[in-house]
């Protein structure tokens, strides 16, 4: 998380782990065991829920607050599941959080912080309700998912003499076809239908940062949509629009063909062309050596036909003298050309023999309906110039007439790159 939020270029000016104030969190329970508004249960968990749902208060509620304190001794040493701390609420309340939550339960696993040290832990109601007023809070800004834990966590405050913040909420917002919560993407994981948290189809922090999402549009996102309590569902395009506003001026152009056809103009001379980093903004110039020898992608070779006129873009025209099944020759023909003629050319795409091999993974809407889309994630293979090679892992360019993609891998095997659109 505070890796995610780095990246997102959001600063806090105090960190503190809950597992600190463990102490306190007993201090405070004991203190609801004293005034008799908390009381320890060792009923089964699953007659726990039927009583709660039916509004029916277990056995235990009866307890003697000295006894309640002997069981919380006993919670120190007891197995996992045997007793929990619960609080004294209304089980005839509408709001069923407040039938008698736990607060407290046997944890027997160690902690990453405190590891065996503790044994009894909070529940978040009861330590974000601490929390939030001992550490001076002054406000919350939650999601309303959360709207019917208010009640609750101002009743404990209320009980322990704390201040409450003041709560805002706002809505959940979703992203068509893509799962926003932790508890959808979570079983997609374990089963393998996605590859971890960052999946590039995800709409997570790490999956939206490896599409090649900035997080300048993530900030531009939450800006458009604002702290609505409506449940807004966007569409990719909406993303998609506000990262292309942050990119595009800072992109290098490179050129890239996908299902590379073999070209060659039988004769071209061997020279280095220098082109344009980008169209707009002076970011210099790449150099490509070129030997007459090209690959074109195979969407244009299929509408090749001989005797045409082509251009290859930013280097010269090319009369075609022959097209076989994966095999086109053409001549240079700038000098045999009427003005007329080099004016209504097709320009297409291409790369010299001097390339680099290129994956380019095609991330697409994960869910269609309820049901997942099988295609969400495609793989387009092809040929991309040299100079992609020696782009760095994370950096985002733009493939000509193709999309803007942002490196995911460089390997002996050559370059992975995610499509983050067009």
């Amino acid at each position: 998380i505070k890796q995610d939020l780095k990246w997102l270029k959001i600063t806090w000016d105090e960190e503190r782990n809950m597992s600190d104030d463990m102490e306190l969190y007993y201090k405070y329970a004991l203190d609801l065991i004293n005034m008799g508004k908390a009381y320890v249960c060792n009923c089964d968990p699953e007659h726990v829920s039927k009583l709660r749902y039916e509004s029916k208060d277990c056995p235990c509620v009866s307890n003697s607050v000295q006894d309640n304190l002997s069981l919380w001794k006993e919670m120190e040493s007891a197995e996992e599941g045997k007793y929990s701390l619960r609080l004294r609420g209304d089980m005839a309340s509408k709001n069923t959080v407040m039938r008698d939550p736990t607060m407290l339960r046997v944890v027997d696993h160690p902690h990453p912080i405190q590891g065996d040290k503790y044994r009894i832990w909070p529940v978040y109601d009861f330590a974000c309700a601490i929390e939030d007023s001992v550490l001076g809070v002054t406000h919350v800004l939650r999601s309303n998912e959360f709207a019917l834990r208010i009640e609750l966590q101002d009743y404990i405050r209320g009980l322990l003499n704390l201040r409450n913040p003041k709560i805002i909420e706002y809505s959940r917002f979703t992203v068509k076809g893509a799962p926003t919560s932790k508890r959808l993407i979570r079983p997609l994981i374990e089963e393998h239908v996605v590859s971890g948290w960052d999946d590039p189809r995800l709409v997570t922090i790490r999956g939206l940062k490896r599409r090649g999402i900035t997080p300048e549009a993530i900030h531009m996102v939450a800006e458009e949509i604002g702290l609505s309590k409506s449940e807004p569902e966007i569409d990719w395009s909406l993303i998609e629009s506000l990262n292309r506003k942050v990119i595009d001026s800072t992109s290098d152009r490179y050129y890239f063909v996908p299902e590379p056809k073999f070209l060659d103009v039988i004769d071209a001379s061997y020279q280095t062309i220098q082109l344009k980093r980008h169209p707009d903004f002076d970011r210099g110039f790449r150099n490509v050596d070129i030997t007459g020898k090209f690959y074109i992608s195979g969407n244009d070779f299929k509408d090749i036909k001989k005797n045409q006129i082509i251009r290859l873009k930013d280097l010269y025209n090319i009369l075609v003298t022959d097209v076989q099944s994966n095999l086109i020759k053409a001549m240079c023909t700038d000098e045999k050309s009427s003005k007329d003629e080099l004016s209504k050319v097709k320009k297409i795409q291409w790369v010299s023999d001097k390339n680099v091999k290129v994956s380019v993974i095609v991330p697409g809407v994960l869910y269609e309906g309820e049901n997942i889309n099988p295609n969400s994630l495609t793989t387009i293979e092809g040929y991309g110039e040299q100079g992609v090679s020696s782009l760095k892992e994370g950096e985002i360019v733009q493939f000509e007439r193709f999309g803007f993609v942002r490196i995911d891998k460089i390997d002996s095997n050559g370059v992975t790159a995610i499509l983050a659109h067009k």
